[in-house]
């Protein structure tokens, strides 16, 4: 009885194990152990058409501010705020009142000066005749000499007197030194200026302007052959980028090489000229000065999206078949494996190449680059390169 009690227990308990082993459902993957479905790109060396990208200013190549030479009140204006005017044209009147009278009085002083340098003459002109027939002392003589001779000079400082308050009178008119473009007046009607201190207006040349920017001193020799080379017909070694990134529709050149770099930043200033017939482009603007880097030889180029920003360092991912510890995957059998992973890589960039960006250093050409899902990659995580789809 006792025996068939226990071969009855033994198999309920046999049944029941059966049963519970039979409902165990099987653990699922850990997803940080499964290979990463990629695609590859090659780097490869290419001639490569890119630009250079530097910030720049617009500068006038003549602009200067306008301050009177004479004081008083602004009488008058004859010109409409920024319009272009013309070399020597009317711009201000000063209050000539003044000036006018003081002319006048320099007039009046030339002829007194004159009238008494004929009365000196007539008196040296008798003591000489008489001095001749001996019949005037020589100390009279001597007198009337030097009378004579001071009243020339007279004469001189009173004709200097009609230059001085002509030169007053004429810069009561305040005219413009150049062809060129008038700013917005500091000054209206009526206001009191300051010779030399007030400033009335700012007139520039606008047409054409100048982009000043800085490079570095080991740029020098580049820019220097750049100067002398000759951009075909509709081409252009330089264009400029507005401030709303459109492209402006002119070339440009280079007129001069900074005498000096900065001994500081060890840098230097080109400065470029562009037409401006449509008057699109002002003094003081910001923009972006593109230069063409035509003579580089080939580049080696990935796809920009393979790029990745990390704390302003930039990575990419190769794919490499190697045995590596995956700190990803905690189970024995991966560890040690042979298979493909994505190791991370610090590059160096350079300029953007339509879908396509220059890298400097970090990688090699050949070296294959895992080209998307990069944001989300990790350093030695297991991969899996996708098949290519058929051609059609």
């Amino acid at each position: 009885m006792n025996n068939i009690i226990a071969r009855l227990t033994v198999v309920t308990l046999s049944s029941f194990l059966s049963v519970g082993c039979g409902d165990k459902k099987p653990v699922p993957p850990n997803p940080a152990t499964l290979p990463v479905p990629v695609n590859l790109y090659t780097a490869q060396r290419e001639e490569a058409l890119y630009y250079d990208q530097y910030p720049g200013t617009l500068v006038a190549l003549q602009q200067v501010e306008l301050r009177p030479q004479a004081e008083g009140y602004i009488t008058a204006m004859f010109f409409k705020e920024g319009e272009a005017v013309k070399k020597g044209q009317k711009l201000y009147e000063i209050d000539r009142t003044r000036y006018q009278a003081g002319l006048g009085q320099a007039e009046a002083g030339v002829q007194v000066a004159a009238a008494n340098l004929a009365q000196a003459q007539k008196d040296a002109d008798r003591y000489i005749y008489l001095n001749e027939h001996e019949a005037v002392a020589k100390q009279t003589l001597d007198h009337a000499l030097t009378t004579l001779e001071n009243a020339k000079n007279l004469l001189k400082a009173a004709k200097q007197d009609i230059v001085k308050s002509q030169t007053s009178l004429n810069y009561s008119i305040v005219r413009a030194p150049f062809d060129g473009v008038t700013g917005i007046s500091q000054v209206k009607v009526g206001t009191s200026v300051s010779t030399g201190q007030t400033i009335l207006n700012t007139i520039s040349t606008i047409d054409p302007v100048a982009v000043d920017f800085v490079i570095n001193e080991k740029q020098i020799p580049r820019f220097a052959a750049l100067r002398e080379q000759k951009a075909a017909a509709g081409d252009s070694l330089f264009t400029l980028l507005l401030p709303d990134n459109s492209v402006y529709p002119y070339p440009g050149r280079i007129t001069l090489i900074d005498r000096s770099v900065n001994a500081q930043t060890g840098s230097i200033t080109v400065r470029l000229q562009f037409p401006n017939p449509g008057k699109m482009l002002y003094p003081g603007m910001s923009c972006k000065v593109r230069v063409r880097n035509q003579h580089a030889g080939p580049q080696l180029l990935v796809p920009g999206k393979a790029v990745v920003e990390q704390m302003g360092e930039f990575f990419v991912y190769i794919a490499k078949d190697t045995v590596i510890d995956n700190p990803a995957d905690t189970t024995a059998k991966n560890k040690g494996v042979s298979a493909m992973h994505a190791l991370q890589r610090k590059v160096v960039l350079g300029a953007v190449v339509a879908d396509k960006i220059i890298v400097k250093t970090g990688i090699e050409a050949g070296d294959a680059v895992i080209a998307d899902g990069v944001q989300k990659m990790r350093d030695g995580a297991l991969i899996k390169i996708q098949e290519a789809p058929p051609a059609k």
